[in-house]
């Protein structure tokens, strides 16, 4: 059910110490090398029109922690901001390369993110080891039609193969539409699964915030946000939307398995600027207040650090620094 894009990239992470990435036919001496892999489309749908981003927050998120996450949501689509505020590089600037997999197609559909609900299930009321059934449940919390419905579990709660095979998920499940009663409507949603890895498994899920548990050893860079377990769960949030815009019911834009496929993010792991490899995000934007570092400019002010997409028009790594 759906893909796993979060799979391959930590998959590829343990591995880096091989200088190997899983799937990506690709190998990795002394510095990533970007071969051409074009990511086949499937003939399947793609996200379109007005679809709205849901947050369901599962356990104990402070008000300041859930900030983060929403303006990033927002800063996808922001076009007009503050002076002092419209910087580049953007996260909007980011997404825009999402967009060209949409003008591929030859219906040309076209996409407008914007934040919707946030649900908060403060209390754990399935408990605190959640299976992936359960993550479907949670995610039907948020609306079933023209909606992604994001899960984000608390760093006590522990999710079935969290941090030994993934770090997020992001799949599809069939959900009420409308109708009368004897004749319901019924349609695929599509959702996220992120996790907050800042106890259980940072090394592996929040790196480059951490000090990787394998591969090469390298100072740890300081989160644009000051909080390691939340800037860990944007990037795996960012590789998993570009993912489920681009091949959201598993029949889009991927590259091998349909069970474990290497989509828009997951293609170009651990990388973040130009000149990544192994062990080095790459060259980024530092902070010159704070030391932090960040490949990107968001709402209120805020900066992020976040992915590299595969573009099918230059069949490269893109970064936006």
């Amino acid at each position: 059910m759906g893909s796993f894009v979060a799979q391959c990239f930590f998959n590829a992470f343990l591995l880096i110490s091989l200088f190997q990435i899983c799937l990506a036919g690709r190998k990795l001496v002394g510095e990533v090398v970007e071969e051409p892999q074009l990511l086949k489309y499937h003939n399947g749908p793609l996200l379109s029109g007005k679809i709205t981003v849901n947050l369901i927050w599962y356990g104990k998120f402070k008000p300041s922690e859930r900030a983060i996450i929403s303006d990033f949501i927002t800063s996808l689509s922001s076009k007009t901001t503050p002076v002092s505020q419209n910087k580049q590089p953007s996260v909007a600037q980011w997404w825009k390369t999402t967009e060209k997999y949409y003008h591929l197609t030859s219906k040309k559909p076209s996409l407008s993110l914007s934040l919707g609900k946030q649900i908060l299930d403060e209390k754990y009321s399935l408990g605190k080891s959640l299976k992936n059934k359960q993550i479907v449940q949670l995610a039907s919390k948020g609306d079933q039609k023209n909606a992604i419905n994001v899960v984000l579990t608390a760093s006590d709660v522990a999710v079935e193969g969290f941090c030994m095979s993934r770090c997020g998920t992001h799949g599809s499940a069939l959900g009420y539409s409308g109708g009368h009663i004897k004749a319901k409507r019924y349609t695929k949603f599509a959702y996220i699964w992120v996790g907050n890895s800042q106890t259980q498994c940072p090394g592996q899920c929040a790196w480059p915030f951490h000090q990787p548990i394998y591969g090469p050893q390298s100072p740890p860079l300081v989160a644009p946000n000051n909080n390691v377990g939340l800037d860990g769960m944007v990037i795996n949030l960012a590789s998993l939307l570009a993912g489920t815009a681009t091949n959201p019911f598993g029949n889009g834009y991927f590259q091998g398995s349909a069970e474990a496929p290497l989509e828009a993010s997951s293609a170009c792991p651990g990388i973040y600027g130009k000149g990544a490899y192994p062990g080095y995000a790459g060259n980024l934007l530092q902070d010159p207040t704070t030391g932090a570092s960040y490949n990107a400019n968001g709402d209120n002010g805020r900066k992020y650090l976040l992915p590299a997409l595969y573009d099918p028009a230059t069949s490269s790594c893109s970064t936006l620094v």
